[in-house]
């Protein structure tokens, strides 16, 4: 596998650090408190973001309840659209930033700007469409001549908490369902990608989105995130991150709705009918892309014995060309994980498996936050690093018997986000629809493959079964009234 060492290239020109602030309700707050934000790959401070308290928290909350006024839906859907065009203009922009303060590599960058821009896209397009039902109420013999009717309005507050993987995307996927919605909403970015989120923010405010729809806090979290989960006023939490937080997010919330996309654990399954070139496509590209840190990325490769040899020699001749190296480097395929810790972690647990039997076959290596992709065979099943989440571009492959030993052996974790299968028997791939415990079943792609409009979310300790995507979103951030008249 090719690697590129961290000494920055001489072409490469240093960056000019950015100076943000935390928003409320589209007032910077400048703060003597400052966040570094740091670039993983080299160490240097890509930014700083002014921090908030408390108060401001309160000052949120009050500009979105007191200072409210519905949108029409045309409103909704100009603003979507302007800020869908303005990011198009800005798309380099945006994807440098997210390669500075994360570390993915520029083409993933330029790749979630593309994925950011239909979210705003799908959510104008659902601004402008009427919803509800109609229901006649001359249908029984208990009835009369009436009709009930169904509308949807927004919900007062919506608080939502963004996580680091995908410093854009997860941020526009919880603000264009909230403003097609017209349902007021307070960030909380990752502290660890913040600038993006700020950035992003200030698009919509230039877009025309009105100040008291939006504010954007950073905060230490007993000062900003705990109150904003715990406060009365908020009608609905969606937080993308970590199981243990979200089991903790739903222990403290109290009477509110929560929307949860916690994390996952997805195996790809390839039959022994597989064709084989696509087998291994898709495993390289689920298993590498975005440095492995997707929720749905391939964290399992599970291969029937009867070709277990064959795939294993052409996945690691395949896993060979993602070249990993400097992130802003546009022939670098991975870039480094989030910080040094979590390449350190999963340093650890590859080691862990290695004394359990497993064998390394490529990669293996760190280099501070860098970590080699890495193919593992003969992974036992109780190791570390396939029955809990490892969130990186390790590829373990563990072998199974039949279809009933593949399918026991998908469902043998805790989580439930996203699956894959290759097989070209329909048979087949029905059976591991129905058997699958997990949010998403995908016959013959990534577990991860969706549009940013259709259903997404998993079960287990990959969430409640509630589900995201735009339309779903748009439900959650909305109730739905109930009224009759007396004309049938």
């Amino acid at each position: 596998m090719a690697y590129s060492d961290q000494t920055m290239p001489a072409s490469k020109q240093k960056e000019e650090m950015i100076h943000l602030c935390s928003y409320v309700a589209g007032k910077p707050v400048h703060s003597s408190k400052k966040l570094e934000v740091i670039n993983p790959y080299d160490n240097t401070i890509v930014g700083t973001v002014s921090i908030t308290g408390r108060e401001h928290v309160e000052e949120a909350v009050s500009a979105a309840l007191n200072g409210y006024q519905p949108m029409s839906r045309y409103e909704r859907f100009s603003v979507l659209d302007k800020a869908r065009h303005l990011l198009a203009e800005r798309r380099e922009e945006f994807a440098h930033l997210i390669t500075a303060e994360s570390g993915l590599c520029i083409r993933e960058s330029m790749y979630e700007t593309g994925r950011s821009s239909d979210v705003l896209h799908f959510a104008a397009i659902e601004a402008l469409h009427d919803d509800g039902e109609i229901f006649s109420c001359d249908i029984s013999p208990n009835g009369k001549a009436r009709k009930i009717f169904t509308v949807r309005e927004p919900l007062s507050l919506i608080v939502a908490i963004t996580p680091f993987n995908h410093p854009l995307n997860q941020v526009v996927h919880k603000l264009a369902p909230a403003i097609a919605a017209g349902a007021p909403l307070i960030l909380k970015p990752s502290e660890k990608t913040p600038l993006t989120a700020i950035k992003f923010a200030e698009v919509l405010y230039e877009a025309g989105l009105p100040p008291y729809m939006l504010s954007v806090l950073l905060g230490e979290t007993s000062e900003v995130a705990e109150p904003l989960v715990r406060h009365p006023k908020a009608e609905l939490v969606s937080f993308t991150g970590s199981v243990a937080i979200g089991k903790h997010i739903a222990g403290i919330a109290g009477y509110k709705k929560l929307v949860l996309e916690l994390g996952g654990n997805a195996p790809l399954i390839i039959m022994d009918d597989a064709d084989l070139d696509t087998a291994v496509y898709l495993a390289a590209e689920g298993a590498f892309r975005n440095s492995g840190q997707r929720c749905t990325a391939v964290k399992r490769i599970l291969v029937s014995e009867a070709i277990l040899d064959a795939f294993t020699e052409k996945f690691t001749e395949k896993a060979a060309e993602y070249t990993c190296g400097d992130p802003s480097d546009p022939e670098t395929r991975v870039g480094t994980v989030i910080d040094e810790p979590a390449a350190m972690y999963l340093e650890d647990v590859m080691n862990k498996a290695v004394a359990q039997g497993a064998r390394v076959l490529l990669g293996g290596n760190r280099h501070g936050a860098l970590i080699e992709p890495t193919v593992i065979s003969n992974v036992p099943r109780d190791a570390q690093m396939v029955v809990q989440e490892s969130f990186g571009p390790l590829a373990p492959i563990l072998s199974f018997k039949d279809i009933d030993d593949a399918i026991n052996l998908a469902n043998s974790t805790s989580f439930g986000l996203s699956s894959g299968v290759v097989t070209n028997q329909m048979d087949v791939a029905l059976r591991f629809v129905r058997e699958l415990k997990t949010g998403t079943v995908n016959i013959n792609e990534v577990p991860g493959y969706r549009i940013e409009k259709s259903p997404f979310g998993g079960r287990k300790d990959s969430g409640l079964g509630v589900k995201e995507g735009v339309i779903e979103a748009i439900k959650s951030f909305t109730f739905v009234k109930t009224f009759s008249l007396p004309w049938g």
